[in-house]
């Protein structure tokens, strides 16, 4: 539709008659056209930290390299052989089961444990569902971290094994509760599959400056926060008397626990050889404040899509500012921030940021929430057919 309306404008077209057009307007079009193909594929929502790239001083890719031998030993560990891990087929309906009706039998107890579920709920399933299904972005993005990317595709560094090994684990998420929502039957896939694929289009802004750094502190945060709001899932689930469900949310939950164990192992590591540049990292990436891996979700209709998904999740429990303070003070203390000492003047004044920052966000939030005296206002989710629901 963007490029239809660019060609067939004004400028284009004048009078009643339809000259040839000139040299110049072809050019026209095509820049025009370029645009509007551009235009087609980019967020809706400002880029906050595209601009800084590759921020890591070179001299520190040597710390990374010299730990491939480390990561093998303390890292993949974390991992699970396939033939031990758990696959989506293991929580769902049984198609080979179809010879004597069990399929159909199963798929119809699903959907009658799901008819008690409310619609808030299952737009946050379908959130958390969603921020799995973009796997593609993530790998994208650890591949793009220095010193520690996959350079082959296929290439047999630690690092890189982690990083394909990681992805072929959290993938399972993804199609597990996709193919759960698509059998319940209360969900519009087909908009469901839209924000999917337009949330890989548009990838992810975290701010990570190619740096692994940054990185790791961003998916160590990451991850717990995806195994609280999983394990929140789950809880909610059980209390809804779907115990299938709720079964399924926390062994996502456990798989995000154990990866947290992996990239927060990464960052003690760092801290324990770079305890300065760490320390600023961590406080350059806090300043920043974590963002979303989902933060540019849209489904062709809601601008704000990201903002409402996340007031529901809020609103319900699932994962919220305090959630956000309480991570952020389990990492300063496993990775013993308070307790460095030998930094620079910038470390020091990185240290006491970041150890004060909990009880700082707290208050801002308690006080975000005394300002609050909006009305409740409602706001249609197209994933579940264009149905209300209420936002405090």
């Amino acid at each position: 539709m963007l490029i239809t309306s660019c060609l067939t404008s004004p400028k284009f077209f004048t009078g009643s008659s339809s000259p040839a057009p000139s040299k110049d307007l072809k050019v026209d079009e095509k820049i025009n056209r370029d645009y509007s193909y551009k235009k087609a594929f980019m967020p809706r929502r400002e880029l906050l930290y595209q601009e800084i790239t590759h921020s890591m001083p070179p001299e520190k890719i040597s710390i990374f390299k010299s730990l491939d031998d480390w990561a093998k030993d303390n890292i993949l560990t974390h991992l699970k052989p396939v033939e031990k891990c758990w696959q989506p087929q293991d929580f769902l309906p049984d198609p080979a089961a179809s010879r004597d009706d069990g399929f159909h039998e199963q798929v119809k107890e699903l959907r009658e444990r799901a008819k008690e579920v409310p619609d808030d709920f299952f737009v946050v399933l379908v959130g958390n569902m969603i921020t799995e299904d973009a796997l593609p972005t993530y790998q994208t993005m650890l591949n793009t971290l220095d010193g520690v990317a996959d350079e082959t595709g296929s290439s047999p560094t630690s690092w890189a094994v982690w990083t394909r090994a990681w992805t072929a684990e959290e993938k399972r998420h993804g199609d597990l509760l996709n193919k759960y929502l698509y059998l319940t039957g209360r969900v519009d896939m087909s908009q469901i599959e839209k924000t999917i694929q337009y949330l890989i289009t548009f990838g992810m802004d975290p701010g990570g400056e190619n740096n692994p750094y940054l990185g790791f502190i961003f998916t160590s945060f990451q991850e717990r926060a995806t195994a609280i709001s999983h394990g929140n899932t789950a809880k909610l689930a059980k209390k809804h008397g779907d115990l299938k469900l709720a079964q399924i949310c926390g062994i996502i939950a456990s798989d995000e626990k154990r990866h947290e164990a992996a990239y927060t192992k990464i960052v003690t590591k760092l801290f324990e050889l770079d305890p300065d540049y760490t320390v600023i990292s961590l406080a350059h990436m806090m300043r920043k404040k974590i963002t979303m891996p989902a933060h540019l979700m849209y489904d062709g209709r809601d601008d704000h899509l990201f903002q409402h998904f996340s007031s529901v999740a809020q609103q319900l429990g699932v994962y919220t500012a305090n959630d956000y303070a309480d991570i952020l003070e389990s990492l300063l203390a496993t990775w013993k921030v308070e307790t460095l000492v030998g930094l620079s003047p910038e470390g020091r004044k990185a240290q006491e940021f970041v150890c004060g920052l909990p009880p700082r966000i707290r208050k801002l939030e308690e006080r975000a929430q005394a300002r609050t005296k909006q009305p409740p206002m409602s706001v249609p989710f197209s994933w579940i057919f264009g149905r209300q629901v209420r936002l405090l």
